[in-house]
């Protein structure tokens, strides 16, 4: 068996951490396994997908690395669901409902008050027909439920291990709505089956759907897919995440953060996992190392201070060949020596510019009145260009025998009258880039 899985999300807004965690989990798998990954649009919801957001999801996803081998859009299948839901209707597995949302919530809150579940409780399924024509000429528009069997579904969960859920402790889910449109269940189904999936992989919310899911599978005459069910991502307090995923998309990481997708990836993948969180610079690497029995039971804690954390360190261990055409792209000169001189004090690849401009542009030197004849003297005592590795190393020696300076005093004021920076890069490899001519004209400031 080819193993296929699947990522489908809806394009009503922008990829977040929370989209792609079970996207990445579905590729790694996928990848581990030789298969094949399908990226499939769930676009039934007309009203609030967009163009824009849909190609949101493939400029992510590609950005991302997340490539796929096929993929679809359920707004091109609706014949196809209409066809099913038809069958089941005549067979009497779908059927109309007429409640409105106030009647079903007094419906619940009745069943409650007398310690029962809050399950629908079927009364559509005794309506005459002439109590369906009176409901509807009163302008009430059916919506239709799938009848469950009200027995067990059982299945050994790829990441929970056995499940069983009894379905009789569930409503009757609705699968189209009042005015005609599909919500996810039934197009899922029918696309998983048209498709040929083998694995749904997805978060643990979906358990109890799964159950409803497997019936309706049955129902249309086909085996379901396994299935594996995953933590959550909450936030790093343990506190939940879904109000904050607004600010973490994917678009926001890479166009505002400056965040490297291979430290998105990163992350993704390790927290929640018996592994180490450690940066990867490439998906072949985390597919490698990818196994559901990593996966805990307990919630992924996702913290943005750690992405930024690994997301330096993964710039610290990245060498120039593989960085070179983005700086370039970014106007950065200098080169290999630009590149290692100050990788080890950035947090993003646009921090780069920063010190660019410090070795190559104009910067305003820090030079403390009491420190001003040390500076005049130290211009004095500048090793005659060109400047290189050692000139930085010679010329302190030189200022601590001519001064007396040692340690903070010998070296800060000098830092700052170059720089302009308290901290930053080793200045041996930085006064080589500034060179003699520019360092002198700092230091004569």
């Amino acid at each position: 068996m080819t193993v296929k899985v699947r990522f489908a999300p809806s394009p009503t807004g922008q990829l977040h951490v929370g989209n792609i965690r079970p996207a990445l989990i579905n590729w790694l798998f996928a990848r581990s396994q030789s298969g094949k990954f399908m990226l499939r649009i769930d676009d039934t919801d007309l009203e609030r997908s967009t163009k824009a957001f849909e190609q949101g999801i493939f400029d992510d996803m590609a950005w991302l690395g997340l490539t796929h081998d096929e993929t679809a859009k359920q707004s091109d299948r609706f014949d196809r669901y209409n066809a099913v839901a038809e069958d089941l209707k005549a067979r009497g597995l779908l059927y109309a409902c007429y409640e409105t949302a106030d009647e079903l919530d007094r419906q619940r809150k009745i069943q409650r008050s007398q310690n029962k579940p809050p399950v629908y409780n079927r009364a559509a399924l005794s309506l005459s027909d002439a109590e369906r024509a009176k409901l509807e000429s009163e302008g009430r528009q059916a919506h239709w439920r799938f009848k469950l069997s009200g027995g067990n579904v059982e299945w050994e969960d790829d990441i929970r291990g056995k499940q069983s859920i009894d379905t009789a402790s569930l409503s009757d889910p609705i699968l189209i709505r009042g005015d005609g449109s599909y919500l996810y269940t039934l197009p899922s189904v029918v696309d998983d089956i048209d498709f040929a999936i083998t694995h749904i992989i997805r978060g643990e919310d979906h358990v109890t759907n799964s159950a409803a899911q497997i019936e309706i599978f049955q129902a249309i005459g086909a085996d379901a897919p396994a299935m594996g069910h995953h933590p959550l991502l909450v936030g790093a307090d343990g506190s939940k995440l879904s109000k904050r995923l607004g600010t973490l998309s994917i678009a926001g990481l890479r166009d505002d953060e400056g965040v490297e997708a291979e430290a998105i990836l990163s992350l993704l993948a390790k927290i929640g996992t018996s592994d180490p969180v450690e940066p990867r610079h490439d998906l072949a690497q985390l597919a490698e190392e990818f196994s559901f029995s990593k996966i805990g039971r307990a919630p992924a804690r996702f913290d943005p201070a750690e992405l930024k954390t690994l997301n330096a360190k993964l710039l610290h261990e990245t060498p120039y060949a593989d960085i070179s055409s983005r700086l370039d792209a970014m106007g950065i000169s200098g080169g290999e020596k630009l590149w290692d001189a100050v990788r080890g004090n950035i947090e993003t690849l646009r921090d780069t510019v920063h010190w660019h401009n410090i070795v190559a542009g104009s910067i305003n030197p820090v030079i403390d009145g009491e420190d001003e004849a040390y500076i005049a003297q130290a211009a004095s005592l500048l090793p005659a260009g060109p400047l290189g590795p050692q000139s930085w190393q010679e010329w302190t020696a030189i200022l601590k025998e001519k001064t007396g300076r040692k340690g903070r005093s010998l070296f800060l004021p000098l830092r700052l009258a170059l720089t302009g920076e308290k901290h930053g890069p080793d200045m041996g490899a930085l006064l080589a880039l500034i060179g003699h001519e520019i360092a002198k004209t700092r230091l004569g400031a």
